[in-house]
């Protein structure tokens, strides 16, 4: 209740200064902005409310992208937390940052970070919960993580800075990473009729509640963002802060985290920026997450650095300008195939298309059907109902192949018509409609490689990812698929309004 008071008074406080006539704020002005970046863990675009879900309720999210900026075509650089988060601080891509292009790498300490330059520039820096990672970045030279030195909370934080010194502050929400404590979402009012499953898994019962739990971290991530907003607007703080809130990568569902298609890659991203982002503004360009490196030092009025491959996304006449296509990447996330076996794959995203090269086909894209070193069969997607459902449709017949889509081993090439195909389930690849649409899009693909550097254009067969080191040493053994669906027991209301338990397979 208190949430949901701060942050009506938070939205009465915005129409009133937006309403209200008043002279500049030159004091304000002439501030450097504050930086606050809010990072979820494992959200897909379009769970949010303003992105049409008809069940997630993200009021946090959806305030930043009224009264600031949305974003439709945001992409992380890599479907993975370690890379994907490297970019976001070096502003490079993932093959730039060498080991940091792995999952539980090494941070690349010779590049620097936005963190590092608002530091040299006098700002105080912090972070809360999960920063870069997960990893060591001790190897890297740093002593603290380079998202920031840690703080428990954002009041914590608040409360050692220097008045009227800048600040920036990461959070880094758990939230919605695995693992869910099952029936939380339907314990909370949720409706499991009212969840979208994406075409790529089955429209089952306890995929649909998995979901609902899935969406219950994500309503708990954006309460948490209000509560610091609040927090900055009761300190008047909130007119000079550059607020961004996205997550790093996609769902941790089959076919979603880990892979390049869009429920892997696609983000939620809002922005807010009083006075220097329109209300209302709405950008359908293609955004990468190497663009907040540079974006977010030239908001400062510091210089960019040259290690940086984004662009600065802030025009001067203050529109956002993005691109018309993105580049996307992974290399080793789990440690999962036999000898410790990286997935290298590259990608182009266009407004129509959405191609892909898959560099080792004959390795077992969703990892070793047997455990190698961690998660279990198929390790590379995480361990859940959703993903074990879909283990037990192997050689099911039906009229979508389920089991297939996310863990048999995929042809070199993959192209998608998104428009038609908005869960990238038809590959048209061998269509011989489409074999110059293909060329052109692995030619510019390949092109933009050799620009960027990539070990991959010049060796598309390198071992390089595979010999890097994985930090973390566990072994999980295989699990017995069967007892794991029915330990699973998810409720459901019943008539009578009363909770009853369900099973996953009658």
């Amino acid at each position: 209740m208190l949430y949901k008071h701060l942050l009506f008074s938070l939205l009465v406080f915005v129409f009133f200064q937006s309403c209200t006539e008043k002279p500049p704020n030159t004091e304000i002005e002439s501030q450097k902005p504050n930086i606050l970046f809010l990072i979820a863990d494992d959200w897909s675009y379009p769970h949010a409310g303003i992105l049409g879900d008809p069940q997630v309720k993200t009021p946090t999210f959806d305030f930043l992208a009224t009264e600031g900026a949305l974003f439709h075509h945001a992409y992380t650089a890599s479907p993975s937390c370690s890379p994907s988060r490297a970019s976001i601080l070096t502003g490079r891509y993932p093959h730039q940052n060498e080991s940091g292009g792995n999952l539980w790498s090494v941070f690349p300490g010779q590049y620097p970070t936005w963190v590092n330059g608002l530091e040299d520039a006098g700002y105080r820096c912090g972070k809360a919960r999960k920063g870069w990672a997960p990893g060591n970045f001790t190897k890297g030279g740093y002593e603290h993580n380079p998202a920031g030195e840690h703080f428990n909370t954002f009041k914590e934080f608040y409360a050692q800075k220097e008045k009227d010194t800048p600040f920036s502050f990461w959070f880094g929400s758990s939230d919605p990473h695995r693992r869910y404590e099952t029936n939380t979402g339907v314990k909370t009012g949720m409706r499991a009729d009212l969840v979208e499953v994406p075409a790529f898994m089955p429209d089952l019962p306890c995929v649909q509640n998995d979901i609902l739990d899935y969406y219950f971290e994500v309503e708990r991530f954006d309460r948490e963002c209000g509560q610091i907003i609040s927090f900055l607007e009761e300190r008047g703080e909130l007119e000079n802060t550059l607020i961004i809130m996205t997550s790093d990568n996609g769902m941790p569902f089959p076919r979603a985290k880990a892979n390049l298609y869009d429920y892997g890659t696609r983000m939620p991203l809002a922005m807010y920026w009083k006075g220097k982002i329109k209300a209302g503004t709405v950008v359908n360009d293609f955004v990468n997450f190497v663009d907040f490196a540079p974006s977010i030092l030239a908001a400062a009025g510091l210089e960019v650095a040259e290690t940086f491959s984004g662009n600065n996304l802030f025009q001067d006449d203050g529109s956002i300008a993005g691109k018309e296509r993105v580049f996307l990447e992974r290399e080793r996330h789990a440690n999962v195939r036999k000898g410790d076996l990286s997935y290298p794959m590259r990608a182009i995203r266009t407004h129509e298309y959405l191609y892909i090269r898959n560099f080792m086909p004959d390795r077992w894209p969703a990892g070793d059907p047997t455990v190698h070193r961690s998660v279990g069969q198929y390790g590379d997607v995480d361990n859940s109902i959703s993903k074990f459902l879909v283990m037990n449709l192997e050689d099911q017949e039906g009229e979508v192949d389920y089991f297939g889509l996310t863990f048999d081993k995929r042809p070199e090439e993959e192209l998608y018509k998104v428009d038609d195909d908005p869960f990238q389930l038809n590959n048209l690849a061998s269509d011989p409609a489409f074999t110059d649409i293909k060329k052109e899009l692995s030619r510019e693909l390949l092109d933009w490689m050799k620009e960027a550097r990539d070990i991959r254009a010049t060796e598309p067969q390198s071992i390089y990812y595979d010999t890097v080191e994985y930090t973390i040493e566990y072994q999980f053994e295989d699990y017995d698929l069967a007892k794991k669906i029915d330990d699973y027991k998810m409720l459901k209301m019943d008539g009578n309004m009363r909770f009853m338990k369900v099973e996953c397979i009658e």
